[in-house]
């Protein structure tokens, strides 16, 4: 089993100590090589070991967890973010498609995350999704989502996606440039532009962007996009998509 070297961030000395005995007992093949307490410090530790992985807390003094990506010219580590409950982090998280632990840290969660980075290392891709969580953190606000399309990553803007339909297990979404097909269900994207007021779920095999709507049958429930795209609209959103786009 390959060893992954390891380094651990979090300005809690209680959090520190937890997570390395969890790590210890239960993730034999992560090799702990240091203990930090800040960004720089971590900054220092990674310069110097070299690590493969690094658990990183995004709430810290000074610094937030993911603004390490200013010390770096280049990010050749992965990273899985540790974070209290935090509602915005976590769609940012799942927007930015990196991994995550949710304090108190569960056992099984710990164990999966490490495993993905077995699998699923790729040091260009973290750039990519580090680019986008920073965006999304710093500025509040969710403009780009990654998404993985035959095994390629594609930083895709929200602004560009027109619709997002359901097949079966998987999503295709329809942009003004092509189409994406994502490996995730309907509900994955509806929960992650729940916030964002253009994007509308009108009907359990739709989400649509009410910016490219064109037209709108009430006869047929039927609805007409700005790129010939026709998506249907379920009798029991009928009355809530209205009331939206009247608003």
């Amino acid at each position: 089993m390959k060893t992954i070297k390891a380094i651990l961030v979090d300005d809690e000395e209680g959090a520190r100590d937890v997570l390395a005995n969890l790590l210890l007992r239960f993730c034999p093949n992560v090799e702990l090589l240091a203990k930090c307490s800040n960004i720089p410090e971590a900054v220092e530790q990674i310069k110097s070991l070299q690590p493969d992985l690094v658990f990183l807390d995004i709430e810290m003094p000074n610094y937030a967890g993911y603004e390490i990506v200013n010390f770096f010219d280049k990010i050749d580590f992965e990273i899985v973010f540790v974070t209290a409950y935090d509602q915005y982090a976590i769609r940012a998280f799942e927007i930015a498609a990196l991994d995550y632990l949710l304090k108190p840290i569960d056992i099984e969660r710990l164990k999966l995350a490490v495993e993905r980075v077995l699998i699923y290392s790729n040091k260009k891709q973290q750039e990519q999704r580090l680019q986008v969580l920073q965006e999304s953190m710093s500025t509040k606000t969710l403009s780009n989502i990654i998404v993985a399309d035959k095994g390629q990553q594609h930083i895709v803007s929200l602004d560009k996606i027109i619709a997002i339909e359901a097949q079966e297990s998987y999503c295709i979404l329809h942009t003004t440039e092509k189409q994406f097909v994502a490996s995730k269900n309907l509900k994955h994207f509806e929960t992650l532009l729940e916030t964002n007021a253009r994007f509308f779920r009108v009907h359990k095999s739709w989400i649509i962007n009410k910016d490219f709507l064109q037209t709108y049958s009430k006869s047929e429930l039927s609805i007409q996009l700005t790129n010939g795209l026709t998506t249907k609209l379920s009798k029991y959103k009928k009355a809530e998509f209205e009331a939206a786009i009247i608003a």
